[in-house]
């Protein structure tokens, strides 16, 4: 879909004039076209094709999603909030998160009878750890989560395209710390990372912190650093005729430094968006004060279609061809054919079908020598297990024999003693018979 910048009325649409059409012809021996021109009767219709494609995208609806990247307390949410003159429900994040996760919030806008569908996410907790080497990886995830599930919803039989809900990450605001020095290596490392996933624009938060002087050199600096490194940031369309010069002027006012506030301050005799100061007040649309004027024109107000047909259109795609030729797929065949999803379906198919063979084999196979294997070692523990109960036995009946032995010489030493102990009784009643007589013969004397 095109860039629409207005709608327009059938009646005052500029027509060609109708009396002349280009036809092209392809010469079958030599391959070359040939243009024609054909002569129209009167008016026909079809240029009123814009009118219908307005109609339809105003009667659709649009969907624009915003990934904000910075440090927590660095100012998203006020930005957010002054881009877009509302007050978005936002949670206070500490700078005690155990690591970074994303925080996505879809809201509902219209401005007059256009209809938006905002999705604003957040990166809580990043920049806050000791060890920031993994920081960047949720962010890149995420972006890949919503390509997957963009690509699976298109790859499915009964797709529903036109009301899906698009996840996909538009624009990607980095927030940049303004230090005056130079860009931050977690900077570097994560845009570099993302620069191929989302179209980048890097921003200066808070910049009424240092003045003027050091803001220019500052951007000088992170342009030059970027450069440097090969971080590939947006670039504003100048293809199209209609804002060639705003673009290319805009393209070289980047990185944006801006001053985001909801408050209103009056200054002479009207209110507008301020930050008051003890020194004086910073006006957040006064273009000699900060950027948010030409981030809001470029961001919302002339790009923001181009910024969703670039998702589409270059970084979708790359994720898409990339995920398709992992899976096998490929526009020619080894032999430079044209490309047939069905015969690539049947031989994916086929070889997925040998290797599902191939691995169930395997797996019996595995099974079989793991039961003999099994086996073996149950016979090798029961030989074991009767060689240690055969010891047993023998050692029980070698102890049996023993107390057989000790039982016998037991009963031997038992019989030597009864015989011992009635020959001693028998003596003893002897010798008290023998000295009782002579008692009773002096008795009777």
């Amino acid at each position: 879909m095109g860039r629409i910048t207005q709608t327009l009325d059938r009646g005052t649409l500029p027509r060609r004039p109708a009396s002349r059409s280009h036809l092209f012809t392809v010469d079958v021996e030599t391959g070359n076209e040939e243009e024609r021109c054909l002569e129209l009767g009167g008016h026909v219709g079809f240029d009123s094709l814009p009118d219908q494609l307005v109609s339809k995208s105003v009667t659709q609806g649009f969907c624009f999603n915003i990934l904000c990247v910075g440090e927590t307390g660095i100012g998203k949410s006020t930005l957010m909030n002054t881009l877009f003159n509302t007050l978005f429900e936002a949670e206070e994040a500490s700078h005690y998160q155990n690591g970074v996760y994303l925080r996505p919030r879809t809201y509902d806008l219209k401005e007059s009878n256009v209809q938006l569908k905002l999705t604003v996410v957040d990166t809580v907790g990043f920049g806050d750890q000791i060890n920031k080497e993994e920081s960047f990886k949720p962010i890149v995830d995420y972006i890949d989560t919503q390509f997957e599930t963009y690509l699976q919803e298109e790859m499915k039989i009964k797709r529903s395209l036109f009301d899906y809900h698009d996840t996909r990450i538009h624009i990607c605001l980095y927030f940049i710390a303004p230090t005056g020095h130079s860009l931050k290596s977690l900077d570097l490392v994560t845009m570099k990372k993302l620069d191929s996933k989302v179209n980048i624009i890097p921003i200066i938060a808070k910049a009424d912190t240092i003045s003027k002087s050091e803001l220019h050199k500052f951007k000088i600096k992170i342009m030059s650093e970027l450069v440097s490194n090969g971080v590939q940031i947006h670039q504003f369309p100048t293809e199209d005729e209609a804002v060639t010069e705003i673009n290319s002027s805009m393209n070289a006012h980047l990185p944006f430094a801006v001053v985001g506030s909801v408050e209103e301050v009056e200054v002479g005799n009207k209110m507008v968006k301020a930050r008051l100061y003890p020194w004086g007040t910073v006006q957040v649309e006064n273009e000699s004060h900060c950027d948010f004027v030409k981030l809001r024109e470029m961001l919302l107000r002339v790009n923001m279609e181009d910024l969703r047909e670039q998702t589409h259109a270059r970084h979708y795609e790359l994720y898409r061809r990339c995920k398709l030729e992992e899976m096998g797929f490929t526009d020619t065949d080894p032999d430079n054919k044209p490309f047939s999803l069905q015969e690539t379906y049947e031989a994916k198919r086929k070889e997925f079908l040998g290797d599902l063979q191939h691995n169930e084999d395997d797996m019996r196979q595995m099974f079989v020598n793991k039961v003999k294997e099994t086996e073996a070692e149950l016979k090798v523990k029961e030989r074991e297990l009767h060689e240690r109960f055969e010891q047993l036995k023998r050692m029980h009946q070698e102890e049996k024999r023993n107390l057989e032995e000790k039982r016998s010489d037991l009963e031997e030493d038992m019989n030597d003693f009864n015989r011992r102990k009635v020959a001693a009784e028998t003596l003893m009643g002897q010798s008290l018979q023998g000295s009782s007589q002579p008692f009773r013969k002096d008795k009777k004397k």
